[in-house]
């Protein structure tokens, strides 16, 4: 009997402190050669295609993610030691529909809105106009002055 979580996903593991230039492949057999349906993924630059210093393997069992973990975990690879731990899946994230992309603003971007509590008088004119209207006003009487 396998120690299956209860997700259909497996296990998620995260390795990092990859050595950009490190060669993946050699590293996906290690850990490999730990277990069965151990699948390693590096996460890789879009532009150059080069590793971006990190990625995820995925098991389907327990005992071999305890393993790959206490094994690999600050072993030295291609000059780096490997920073390798279980990866914690974010609860907000799941079953969302939109892309990080499609989210909200970021700080930097947001405006900042004045809300007023009190109603606004329907016969009062509007505040962001009021030096505006204070030029007419004169302007009107100016006007009236000279006819």
């Amino acid at each position: 009997m396998s120690n299956r979580p209860s997700d259909n996903q497996g296990i998620r593991i995260y390795v990092g402190n990859l050595a950009r230039t490190a060669d993946t492949k050699e590293l996906e057999m290690q850990f490999k050669a730990v277990g069965e349906n151990v699948r390693f993924k590096p996460v890789n630059d879009r532009d150059t295609g080069e590793c971006r210093g990190f990625g995820f393997i995925n098991v389907n069992d327990e005992a071999i993610a305890a393993t790959i973990i206490k094994e690999f975990h600050g072993r030295e690879f291609a000059g780096n030691q490997l920073r390798v731990e279980r990866s914690e899946r974010k609860d907000a994230n799941r079953g969302s529909t939109t892309s990080r992309r499609d989210g909200p603003a970021p700080a930097a971007k947001a405006t900042r809105k004045v809300v007023h509590s009190e109603p606004a008088q329907s016969d009062a004119p509007d505040p962001r106009w009021s030096d505006k209207l204070s030029k007419l006003k004169l302007l009107l009487e100016e006007q009236k002055a000279a006819v």
